[in-house]
């Protein structure tokens, strides 16, 4: 068969931006027309951004999407063009679709068969599903459309279209990141591949949105399952490849622009292979992408987080840092009569290493009125964790201040382990906007802050080295109240991203006494989750849609 050149548009949709998500759709159909694409995709529901969730039940959304498709299919000259929209039929019914257009026409429109309702996705509640997996022919080669979960079942679509005679298969996905997703998709599609001795070119969206994040990682695989060429992880852009279904990997010819990098100069930068990453980088590049599009898209320019001196806060403001650029970070260390003269200069090395702005406001005097105002009423009560709380409130009080006066998003730096247990404050240090690390276990905190450090050495020695301390009364250290992490964060993870009973947990070597007194920690704190900030999801089974579980609960483990 002759060759074909595709155009990979891995584009980052905001949604409800229907306006703007038209025009950089509209671009980038223009420089592949100038690049002579055959055949140019964008992601699943690229126009409206995914997942609209209930912006779908608008007629006005719904209306305006559809016009931006009719403005976008005006312009389609003969580059066939595969674009994901929201269809409605005159039963009101909507369809999460696929247009395929070609010479200023809507040739087809494929509807989504197989739809998600698990984890972060809602789609039955909104999608009818589609039942019809035809084959189209506008460019020599018989091909199919499919919107991505189509493509996870082995007897879904796929088949009955290589049956009508596909040779290539576009599937168009919005597929979230996290940590081992990459595998299971690449995995699956090699089988279908193998199975079906078909072609698959598979588009992915990327960036953020509130808490999911998508990687991108389109990739084209030939009919043995070989990945002859896969697209930048976490990076916009067209990616344009040259194959024919005779291909081996090492004809793969391409070229790659970055959108806003729109010249002549830089469409010939052949990028066929790129470094895998590691598991470090790959997490890294989710938090910073999944923060920095929360902030953007948000309407924000600056960011503000507490600085303790501790690995937590370390890590979020380097993550800030790396993903904002310095200007737009401010962290703000808050010292009590508890601090330590060591967490006040590891705060202040990290801010100078970062070069980001460092202020240093004191709460000692709000804190001795807060105890002088309560204590008639505490009289006879014991010092206990109340006063502990009333910092953690205080300094989210002061945060939330800067955050009023000068337009600045908050950021929390509590992680999952502590998240997890409830060991937070709610309206202290749960207090903010985005929870940069809110997915994150303790352990992997660690090792994402010495993957960092290990490209500059920006986080001060002495945070990984001394233990973990709130610093909210004399001489406390975290495992005065919790179990060393590295077994906190063993029996988290059995329960809750492994749905595992408390007996199988102790069964796995835990001890008995640790265990349940963890998962009551669990337990007791689904209140607080409820009330947290958005962060970016970055294992299969984050906190919110993926564990939605009830406050008032009685059902014990």
């Amino acid at each position: 068969m002759g060759k074909i050149r595709l155009g990979i548009g891995q584009i980052n949709s905001t949604v409800g931006d229907i306006k703007n998500n038209c025009e950089k759709i509209l671009e980038y159909i223009k420089k592949a027309e100038k690049k002579k694409v055959d055949i140019l995709v964008f992601p699943e529901l690229s126009i409206t951004g995914y997942p609209p969730e209930d912006l779908l039940l608008k007629p006005t959304f719904i209306k305006e999407n559809i016009q931006g498709l009719s403005l976008i299919e005006k312009t389609v000259g003969n580059t066939i063009v595969i674009v994901g929209f929201v269809d409605v039929v005159k039963n009101n019914s909507l369809y999460n679709s696929a247009a395929i257009l070609y010479n200023k026409k809507k040739v087809a429109t494929y509807y989504k068969i197989l739809l998600p309702n698990y984890g972060v996705f809602d789609e039955k509640r909104y999608f009818k599903p589609g039942n019809n997996p035809f084959v189209v022919d506008l460019s020599g080669i018989p091909f199919g459309v499919n919107i991505c979960e189509d493509i996870w079942h082995i007897k879904g679509p796929l088949k009955q279209q290589v049956k009508k005679g596909a040779k290539l298969i576009f599937n168009i996905s919005a597929s979230p990141y996290y940590i081992g997703k990459t595998k299971e998709r690449e995995d699956i599609i090699k089988r279908q591949c193998i199975s079906n001795n078909v072609w698959i070119c598979y588009l992915n969206l990327v960036g953020g949105q509130d808490e999911i994040v998508f990687d991108g990682r389109s990739f084209i695989t030939d009919n043995n399952g070989n990945i002859i060429y896969k697209a930048t992880p976490f990076k916009e852009g067209l990616f344009i490849v040259d194959i024919s279904l005779d291909t081996s990997v090492d004809d793969i010819k391409a070229d790659y622009f970055i959108p806003h990098q729109f010249t002549e100069a830089n469409l010939s930068i052949p990028i066929t292979r790129y470094k895998e990453l590691s598991e470090e980088e790959e997490v890294y590049l989710a938090i910073m992408t999944g923060l920095k599009d929360y902030v953007i898209k948000n309407g924000f320019k600056k960011v503000v987080l507490g600085l303790s001196g501790g690995i937590d806060s370390s890590l979020v403001a380097t993550i800030a840092t790396d993903a904002l650029g310095s200007e737009n970070v401010i962290g703000v260390f808050m010292p009590s009569r508890y601090s330590s003269k060591e967490s006040e200069e590891d705060a202040k090395v990290l801010a100078e290493n970062l070069h980001i702005r460092f202020l240093n406001i004191s709460i000692d005097n709000i804190f001795t009125s807060y105890l002088k105002t309560l204590s008639p009423v505490f009289s006879g009560k014991e010092t206990d964790i109340t006063e502990e709380n009333l910092q953690a409130r205080i300094r989210g009080n002061l945060l939330m201040a800067l955050s009023n006066k000068f337009g600045y998003l908050v950021l929390t730096t509590g992680n999952k382990s502590e998240i997890s247990v409830g060991y937070s404050t709610l309206y202290g240090d749960m207090a903010g906007g985005f929870a940069v690390i809110k997915d994150l276990y303790k352990t992997n905190v660690y090792k994402l802050a010495r993957y960092r450090n290990s490209i500059s050495k920006v986080i001060p020695e002495r945070v990984f080295t001394k233990a973990p301390t709130a610093e909210l009364r004399p001489n406390q250290k975290d495992q005065d109240t919790l179990p060393p992490y590295d077994i906190l964060d063993g029996i988290l993870k059995e329960y809750i991203e492994k749905n595992k009973s408390f007996q199988e947990i102790v069964s796995a070597g835990f001890d008995r006494e640790v265990v349940k007194k963890v998962l009551q920690m669990v337990d007791k704190s689904e209140y607080k989750r409820r009330q947290a900030p958005p962060g970016t999801k970055i294992t299969p089974k984050a906190f919110g849609k993926d564990r939605r579980m009830p406050i008032t609960n009685r059902f014990s483990f």
